[in-house]
């Protein structure tokens, strides 16, 4: 799989998690924000507090589960990048919640799978 065609199933994918998200009462703050080497694929706002959403737009068939490809390593990279941009944008003391948007391209089917609260970060 070339990388053009991985970009753009990429932005397609988060094109297509950002609208679901909004169908869910989610107002759409940030996409692909860095900081450094971090970033986070969005970043919304609901009643219930502020998400920070990791996205993965992938091609059938596939070998793994959305939530496997999320690790642990993966988990403190994006919990890193939340921390930055709640110090950044001075929104410290919300309540924050990290979520998955698994969006799979079957065909001409496309499925698209929200997991909220897909993990708690562990702070020591």
């Amino acid at each position: 799989m070339n990388v053009l065609h991985t970009s753009r199933i990429g932005q397609a994918g988060e094109q297509m998690a950002c609208d679901f998200l909004e169908t869910q009462g989610h107002q759409i703050l940030d996409r692909n924000w860095r900081t450094g080497h971090l970033e986070l694929d969005i970043v919304s706002e609901a009643p219930d507090g502020l998400h920070f959403v990791e996205v993965k737009a992938r091609t059938a068939p596939v070998t793994t589960t959305v939530l496997d490809q999320v690790n642990v390593v993966k988990q403190k990279r994006i919990s890193a990048a939340a921390g930055q941009y709640l110090n950044k944008k001075h929104m410290e003391g919300k309540e924050v919640f990290f979520d998955v948007v698994s969006v799979l391209f079957d065909g001409d089917e496309t499925v698209v799978r929200y997991f909220p609260q897909a993990w708690i970060p562990m702070y020591v």
